[in-house]
């Protein structure tokens, strides 16, 4: 590798202006692959096999318009006065015009909702009076029927004394017949009066079962009701209201030109004297991907870089060949958008990493050659050696970090594994432009890299006047035992100080709380929060899967059962029954949590609620809505970080067995890793979920961490570890294999590397720490926890904690089993064999 690489960089110093072209030709096509592909990016995030995913399946099936995505806009009088009829009626018309928009299903008017909540209550009411009335007139009519039996019966016993009196009498037949006659008559209209009454009394009995029968019904749908008096769209002040627009589309496949249609609708068309904010589901877009903040850390990179190589003109090349990188890897990444679904962060990992590693990448072979060319090596000879021993181990180093990106795929979490490819792509980009398009520019430069004192200096060097080459390793001593002991002792103790926090730490996806200040989704969240309390941001959607063969009554009777069930619970404020498949197998809730989304409290009520045995015996219930499909993520990332940490740190660490052929020193850097993640993790959990600092870094309302940073982190964060443990251990080796003892070679070493490695981490510090600025929570705890991350491992773990371990471990720390060694492929990182077979020559 090491030789190809030498050859690669002589031709492209020798043919300069073809390699240049080259990746002008290559950024061209991915530019118009960008033109070509770009379909737009996705704000929403999903992994397969979640519970709530099941739910939505089903929905989908029997409940299709409650499957897809929805959101809400905050209407909000300006000076807290209830809206006036002229203002309702302008949300109103706003509302109804929405539903002619692209992929709107339903649009809610809150104020004909809120009559329609009225009108339900009054039919209660109403309802109730009218069994009243009609139970009085009941009682009535059983009285009057009490009053004519009472008559009856008198009539009896008059008509039974009157048959007995003259039963009593002695007289002929024929003159008792006619009164027994008249008697039988008169019994007859007695019966006929007691079956008419009878018939009234039954008539009155069935009026009266329909009483209590509409009164049962009446009063489960008073205590229906009564669960859902917290549900509402207007507040009690009547200065907020809430229109509730649905979509045909999931929330997965809405278009950002969907939903930036409703925000020019709704924002396009104020309405005088009132606010109006947009929920995140409908205003949260793709983040900007460039910044100030950005451009200010490739500016402090700018100055670390003159610092380091002494002049403007081979400070230009990192960031140069770094830019074009991150165009290439960008714009081919975005050309593929429209073949697969891609979240919004996958092209700004991207760019954050090809800044970073760009001009890294490029800096290690510029340093080399510089170096090289003030010991009077000549230009294109110095770019070849330093190509094919720098550019070797940029090589490995991007190899390292290439691997642990693309073994996000092994989560099986599609958007996850989608970013870490498109990170993997900007790295071997900016790896493959650092080996061939920064070689070229150092040939054209020539020796105006070098200031006029640096040229000097070559010249003198060059000519191989004695003394002129300075032994960079005269002076340099092995610390003491007891330095190095004190070293490790401290710095392991500061790193797990800082890793703490990450104790309780607790992943999620943000929320409109989270949002920038200002913007149009915190105000949105904050409106709704004062108005309806906190868990109307994030209500959570129940389904009830129903016995087969359940008529209205059935229905209505299992609704019941599931609401008080589900009242029953804690940290509910609200439950709504809200449809009803046609083949009655499935019914809906919507609950109002008592907190919003993100609460600890919310997350508990979901996993209660899933833990809860069938209703009945029968019923069973399913949980989905925003805020269970953001625990669902966030659960999904937790339980594959540990394979993806083993699997990451496995393949990493044969990779540095190969290169450092030891089992000692990789064991070294990867337990030193261990410590500075923990430690990122601990201070992210105390700025991003406690709050530390959050008024400098701009963290206003502290919540979960970002479901899926832990995971980025160990990728990205392991890769670059290894690249200065790379940079460093090598000098260390290679001073080892030249017969220094085994501390003094850690000296030498570290004396060796730790300009170019300092210099790397600022800037990788730098321009991931640009990223904070970014209005995007997302974004900006992405950037937090990799320069952090990046700072802690690079000066605490590379430059503190490793150095003095390995001196202590002595010659230890190269040990390799024989058997082992012969096995392993010498791939001579450091291109030790090259600069034998290619001396430099003054």
């Amino acid at each position: 590798m090491a030789e190809l690489l030498h050859r690669l960089g002589t031709f492209a110093a020798k043919r300069a202006w073809t390699v240049i072209l080259a990746w002008i030709v290559i950024l061209g096509i991915a530019v118009g692959g960008f033109l070509i592909g770009f379909k737009g990016l996705s704000s929403s995030f999903d992994v397969p096999g979640t519970a709530s995913g099941e739910v939505l399946e089903e929905l989908e099936a029997s409940l299709p318009d409650f499957s897809g995505a929805s959101g809400t806009v905050v209407f909000h009088s300006e000076d807290g006065a209830p809206l006036t009829d002229a203002q309702r009626s302008d949300i109103s018309e706003l509302a109804e015009a929405a539903k002619d928009l692209p992929d709107v299903a339903d649009v809610i008017d809150p104020f004909e909702a809120q009559q329609q909540l009225e009108d339900q209550q009054q039919q209660i009411v109403d309802g109730r009076q009218q069994i009243a009335d009609g139970r009085a007139q009941a009682e009535a009519g059983q009285q009057q029927l009490d009053a004519a039996r009472a008559q009856i019966a008198e009539g009896q016993a008059q008509l039974d004394a009157a048959g007995a009196q003259l039963a009593a009498i002695e007289m002929p037949e024929e003159a008792r017949a006619p009164q027994l006659a008249q008697l039988e008559a008169q019994q007859q209209q007695l019966d006929a009066g007691n079956a008419e009454l009878d018939a009234q009394q039954e008539q009155l009995d069935a009026g009266i079962a329909e009483l209590d029968e509409n009164q049962a019904k009446l009063e489960q749908g008073a205590e229906l009701a009564s669960y859902a008096e917290k549900i509402g769209v207007v507040s009690a002040d009547e200065a907020t209201a809430l229109v509730n627009v649905s979509f045909t589309e999931p929330r997965l496949d809405l278009s950002q030109e969907t939903k930036d249609a409703v925000v020019e609708h709704f924002e396009g068309t104020p309405v005088d004297g009132v606010q109006v904010a947009i929920s995140t589901d409908i205003s949260q877009g793709v983040p900007e991907i460039l910044g100030v903040g950005e451009a200010v850390g490739v500016v402090i990179a700018a100055i670390v870089l003159i610092v380091v190589l002494g002049s403007i003109l081979a400070a230009a090349f990192p960031i140069v060949t770094a830019l074009v990188g991150v165009g290439i890897g960008a714009m081919a990444t975005l050309a593929f958008s429209g073949v697969t679904q891609m979240a919004s962060v996958t092209p700004i990992l991207g760019v954050m990493l090809g800044l970073a590693v760009g001009i890294d990448y490029s800096l290690f072979i510029l340093y080399r050659h510089r170096k090289q060319m003030l010991q009077g090596a000549g230009v294109v000879e110095s770019i070849g050696l330093a190509n094919g021993t720098a550019g070797n181990a940029v090589v490995f180093a991007g190899t390292t970090v290439i691997v642990a990106l693309l073994a996000l795929n092994i989560t099986g979490i599609p958007f996850l594994g989608l970013m870490g490819t498109a990170g993997a792509v900007s790295v071997a980009v900016a790896v493959l432009i650092a080996i061939s398009l920064t070689p070229a520019l150092l040939g054209l430069a020539g020796t105006r890299l070098l200031s006029k004192k640096a040229r000097a200096r070559a010249s003198i060097a060059a000519a191989g006047e004695p003394g002129t080459a300075p032994d960079v390793n005269r002076g340099v001593k092995p610390m003491t035992n007891l330095r190095a002991v004190v070293t490790a002792v401290v710095a392991t103790v500061v790193l797990l100080v800082i890793a703490i926090p990450s104790m309780s730490m607790r992943l999620g996806l943000p929320d409109g709380g989270s949002e920038a200040e200002g913007s149009t989704a915190y105000e949105a969240y904050t409106l709704t929060d004062e108005a309806f309390g906190e868990g109307a941001n994030g209500p959570l959607l129940i389904t009830a899967d129903l016995p087969e063969g359940l008529d209205d009554d059935g229905v209505l009777d299992a609704q019941l059962a599931v609401a008080r069930e589900l009242a029953s619970m804690d940290d509910i404020d609200a439950i709504a029954p809200v449809a009803v498949s046609d083949d009655h197998r499935l019914t809906a809730f919507q609950v109002v949590p008592a907190e919003g989304p993100n609460s600890l409290s919310t997350e508990t009520l979901v996993r209660d609620l899933r833990e809860l045995p069938p209703v009945d015996g029968e019923i069973a219930l399913g949980v989905a809505g925003q805020a269970a499909i953001n625990i669902d993520i966030s659960e999904g990332l937790q339980e594959v970080l540990p394979l993806y940490l083993v699997v990451v740190v496995g393949l990493s660490f044969l990779i540095m067995v190969m290169v450092f052929r030891s089992l000692v020193v990789p064991l070294i850097a990867t337990g030193g890793f261990v410590l500075s993640l923990f430690a990122t993790y601990g201070a992210v959990t105390a700025v991003f979920q406690w709050g530390w600092l959050g008024e400098w870094l701009g963290v206003h309302n502290p919540g979960p961490i970002l479901s899926f940073l832990p995971v980025i982190l160990v990728g990205i964060l392991f890769g670059l570890a290894m690249d200065y443990q790379l940079f460093l251990a090598t000098g260390m080796r290679e001073a080892y294999a030249h017969g220094a003892p085994a501390k003094l070679a850690v000296a030498q070493g570290f004396r060796a590397g730790r300009t170019v490695v300092i210099a790397a981490a600022i800037i990788m510090v730098a321009v991931f720490g640009g990223f904070i600025a970014s209005d995007s929570v997302m974004i900006k705890s992405m950037g937090f926890g990799l320069a952090l991350g990046v700072l802690l491992d690079a000066i605490v773990v590379r430059m503190l904690l490793v150095p003095a371990l390995m001196h202590l471990v002595g010659r230890g720390a190269w040990w390799l089993p024989k058997w082992l060694d012969r096995i392993i492929p010498n791939v001579d990182v450091e291109g030790s064999a090259l600069e034998r077979r290619h001396p430099v020559h003054h």
